[in-house]
């Protein structure tokens, strides 16, 4: 059997390889604390819920138009007008099967072979997946823990090319949990429309931030596209509902690539996230406070144990934690992690070069689960050191 080159490319999702693994010990009976993926333990809201479950006994279980409801694109256009002043027309929004179905689309519309795309590094590794699949290449601008992990806007400047069509923005980011200040995203915006290039901002963690003001990119320039979803501010990750937000020049494109590639959204889902948006805030403003407790214990109890944060996680529910410390290889600190202390981790050198010495610590779980998972760290450290 011959693989293509593109499959060959791909790099595997390391993560993922930690979350099998920890399944297998957990299996065989081992207590693993679950701190790699950004899955909530929280449940999805009682409305959402029992809204799909009226939309499915209402016969609601078939093709919807390729771009979705038009009751939920008006609701999102809705959203983004009464939480951050930007105007968007229900005709400029797709809804897909959760945010990376929107990367392809959004990425093939805008991407031919040999265009560039500026990202952070480190970043969520999809991203350069996506890019390297479809023909582009992946431009990487480090971003330093020390600031914060933001960009330089001279070195994005510098990164600038005649082939390069997008930058990349995730505020609140993955694996970070850093925000973009509103001077960040002004001087983003300003660089393309300078350019003449594009923003993608992954939205995705916007509804988790505790600490400032959030912001989207369409309050700074239209030369953007947008992706965002339920999975996360929601705790609908299984649910797969995600949306893209395009100018209006890449709409029809996108729409006839979501025709090809899958249809549409599933319609119950769909009419579970009309009620998402609309009913369901005090459900995601208690679901926020808990995150941010886990937060607020979990950044100075890493450092007590030897990790090093050197800025706080303001969004999103990670803590890139420096673990430099504790060795060098993050894949090989993270199967120690796992094996000996029961403890699972993501490898920082899952989002990039810059993340190599870093492991990612989700608080996706409860409170008890983090203290536990301190606590193995803990001994682990005081005993291999």
């Amino acid at each position: 059997m011959s693989l293509s080159m593109r499959a060959q490319a791909m790099r595997p999702f390391v993560v993922m390889d930690i979350v099998a693994r920890a399944k297998e010990l957990a299996a065989s009976g081992k207590d693993i604390v679950r701190l790699e993926i950004g899955d909530p333990d929280l449940p999805t809201p009682e409305a959402v819920t029992r809204a799909a479950e009226a939309a499915m006994e209402h016969g609601d279980t078939g093709y919807t138009q390729s771009k979705g409801l038009p009751e939920l694109r008006e609701a999102i256009a809705a959203h983004y007008l009464e939480r951050y002043t930007a105007e968007i027309s229900p005709e400029d929004i797709i809804v897909t099967q959760g945010t990376s179905p929107a990367m392809l689309l959004m990425f093939g519309a805008a991407l031919d072979p040999g265009d560039e795309v500026i990202l952070s590094d480190p970043c969520y590794p999809a991203y350069p997946n996506y890019v390297n699949f479809l023909g582009g290449r992946p431009v990487h601008v480090p971003v330093r823990a020390d600031e914060g992990f933001r960009f330089r806007i001279d070195e994005v400047r510098a990164a600038i090319t005649p082939r390069t069509r997008v930058i990349m923005v995730n505020s609140p980011a993955n694996p970070t949990g850093a925000v973009l200040p509103a001077e960040d995203l002004a001087a983003l915006a300003q660089l393309a429309e300078e350019f003449g290039i594009w923003i993608a901002s992954d939205e995705i963690y916007h509804g988790l931030q505790f600490l400032g003001e959030e912001h989207s990119i369409l309050q700074y320039t239209d030369r953007a596209f947008v992706l965002n979803g339920f999975s996360k501010a929601y705790a609908m990750t299984g649910w797969r509902l995600g949306y893209l937000i395009a100018p209006a020049g890449f709409v029809r494109a996108c729409e006839v690539m979501q025709q090809n590639f899958f249809l549409c959204a599933n319609h119950f889902v769909q009419a579970a996230g009309i009620v998402a948006l609309r009913d369901v805030g005090g459900d995601v403003t208690r679901m926020n406070a808990v995150y941010d407790a886990r937060r607020r214990y979990l950044v100075p109890a890493l450092r007590e144990i030897g990790l090093r944060v050197e800025t706080e996680p303001a969004g999103a529910f990670y803590v890139f934690a420096d673990a430099r410390a504790w060795g060098q290889d993050s894949l090989e600190l993270s199967r120690r992690l796992l094996e000996e202390a029961g403890v699972a981790v993501a490898p920082g050198i899952d989002f990039g070069p810059g993340g190599e010495g870093f492991i990612r610590v989700s608080y996706a779980t409860s409170l008890e689960r983090l203290k536990e998972g301190v606590y193995r760290l803990g001994e682990w450290a005081s005993y291999t050191g």
